[in-house]
C-alpha cells in the first residue's frame, strides 16, 4: 500500500540505469539494426543541412573563363578571358547573427524531431515485447481455467449420471469448457500477431529479451525533461531567431566586392599588348524596398507567436496525461492488490481443504480446483503489473533525462 500512497505525488519513468542520455542509451537494442542505421542517416543529414544553412551568408568565390576562336576576316583569331570575383557581404544588420543563430536552432529542432521519432519506436518495440511476455502470462492462466472447467465439466458428469444434476447444468458446464477454451485459441492468436509485428521492429529473440524496469518520478521533473517540450522550446527559438533574419533582410546591407581579371587576343586590330590582367575591389550598400516586407516581417512574427501558445497548450495536455496514467494506475494496483488477497484467501481454503480431504470430508477436485485457483491468482497479479507497465511507456516515450 506505500506504493499507492505515493502515488498522488508520483510518476513512473525508466530507471536512471536504463534511461539516461538518450545518444547513450541502451534502448537502441530493442529497435532492429536496419531501423537504427535509417536513425543514424537522420542524424548526419540533419548535421549536414543545418551547416548548409549556418554558412550561406557566405558568398561563393565566381570563376569564369573563356576561349573564342574565330575569322571573320578570313584569318584565325581568338581571344582568352578569366575572372574571379567575389561579393561579399560583411554587415547585414544582424542578419548574420540570427542566420547563424537560426541554423544552431534548426538543427537542435530536426534532432529533437528526430529523438522523438526514435523514441516512438522504441516505445513501440517495448510495448509489444511487453504486451507479449503478457500474453505467455495469460496463456498459462487460461491453461488453468481450462482445467478448473474440466474438473467442474467431471463433477457435473458424475452428479448428473447419478440423479442429483439436471442437464441443463451439465450443459453449462460443456458450454463454460468450451468458452475457455476458445479464449486461448484467442490469445494464442494473438500472441503470433504480436510476434511477426515484434519481428518487424526488432531483431532481438523476444523469449531471451528483457523489459525495462520502471521508477517513479515526480511530474516536475517529468515535465523539466520532456522530450516534447523540448522539442517546442526549440521551435520557439527557431522562430524567434527567423523573425530576426526576416527583420534584417530588408535592412541596409554592406558587401566587401573584389576581383581578378585576366585577357589575351591575338586579334589583327589589336592594340598595345595582346595581354592584359587588372584587380578591382571596394564596397557597396544595398537596401530591398520591397511592398511585402511588413507582410512577410508579420508572417514570421505570427509564426512565433503561434509556437509559443502551442508549447503552452501541449503542455496542459502533457499534465492531463499524467494525472490520467496517474488513475490508470491507480485503479491497476487496486487491481493487483485484489489478485493478491484472492490469492491469501484460496491460499488459507487450500490449506483447510488438504486437510479435510485427508479425512475423506473433500474429494481431490477440491484440492486441485483450489491449487489452481491459487496459482490464477499469482498469475493475475503479473498480469496486472505488465498493464500498469505499459501505461507508463506512454510517458516513458517522451522522458528523457540528460543528466
Amino acid at each position: 500500500m506505500k506504493v499507492l500512497n505515493l502515488l498522488s505525488l508520483l510518476l513512473i519513468v525508466f530507471s536512471t540505469q536504463a534511461y539516461t542520455n538518450e545518444k547513450n542509451s541502451l534502448l537502441d537494442e530493442y529497435i532492429s539494426n536496419n531501423k537504427q542505421e535509417q536513425f543514424r542517416f537522420d542524424y548526419q543529414k540533419s548535421e549536414a543541412d543545418a551547416s548548409i544553412l549556418r554558412d550561406s551568408w557566405i558568398a561563393p568565390i565566381n570563376l569564369n573563363y573563356s576561349y573564342i576562336k574565330s575569322n571573320p576576316y578570313g584569318s584565325s583569331q581568338t581571344a582568352k578571358t578569366a575572372a574571379i570575383k567575389i561579393d561579399q557581404p560583411i554587415f547585414q544588420s544582424g542578419g548574420i547573427y540570427y542566420g547563424i543563430k537560426f541554423a544552431q536552432e534548426v538543427k537542435k529542432y530536426s534532432d529533437y524531431s528526430i529523438d522523438v521519432a526514435k523514441r516512438k519506436l522504441i516505445k513501440d518495440a517495448i510495448s509489444i515485447l511487453m504486451q507479449t511476455k503478457q500474453k505467455d502470462l495469460q496463456i498459462t492462466k487460461q491453461k488453468l481455467l481450462i482445467e478448473n472447467s474440466k474438473i467442474n465439466l467431471d463433477i457435473k458428469q458424475e452428479e448428473y449420471l447419478s440423479g442429483r444434476l439436471d442437464v441443463g447444468f451439465l450443459d453449462s458446464a460443456v458450454i463454460e469448457r468450451n468458452t475457455v477454451i476458445q479464449a486461448l485459441y484467442d490469445i494464442q492468436t494473438a500472441k503470433q500477431r504480436l510476434l511477426s509485428s515484434f519481428s518487424a521492429l526488432s531483431d532481438l529473440d523476444y523469449k531471451t529479451a528483457k523489459i525495462p524496469t520502471l521508477e517513479l518520478l515526480n511530474k516536475e521533473q517529468f515535465l523539466e525533461y520532456n522530450l516534447v517540450l523540448k522539442m517546442l522550446n526549440s521551435q520557439i527559438q527557431r522562430d524567434d531567431f527567423a523573425k530576426g533574419v526576416s527583420i534584417a533582410k530588408y535592412l541596409p546591407q554592406v558587401s566587401f566586392t573584389a576581383g581578378y581579371n585576366w585577357m589575351k587576343s591575338d586579334s589583327l586590330f589589336q592594340l598595345g599588348s595582346p595581354e592584359k590582367d587588372y584587380h578591382e575591389y571596394g564596397f557597396k550598400v544595398s537596401m530591398p524596398l520591397n511592398v511585402n516586407t511588413f507582410r512577410d516581417i508579420e508572417s514570421t512574427k505570427v509564426d512565433y507567436l503561434k509556437s509559443k501558445v502551442f508549447a503552452k497548450d501541449k503542455k496542459v495536455e502533457l499534465i492531463a496525461l499524467f494525472e490520467q496514467v496517474l488513475i490508470n494506475i491507480k485503479n491497476l494496483e487496486r487491481k493487483k492488490l485484489l489478485s493478491l488477497e484472492n490469492k491469501e484467501i484460496y491460499s488459507k481454503l487450500l490449506h483447510d481443504t488438504q486437510k479435510l480431504f485427508k479425512v475423506g470430508y473433500k474429494t481431490k477436485y477440491d484440492v486441485q480446483t483450489l491449487k489452481n485457483s491459487v496459482e490464477i491468482s499469482k498469475y493475475n497479479s503479473k498480469i496486472y503489473e505488465i498493464d500498469k507497465q505499459l501505461e507508463l511507456l506512454t510517458l516513458y516515450e517522451m522522458y528523457v533525462n540528460e543528466e
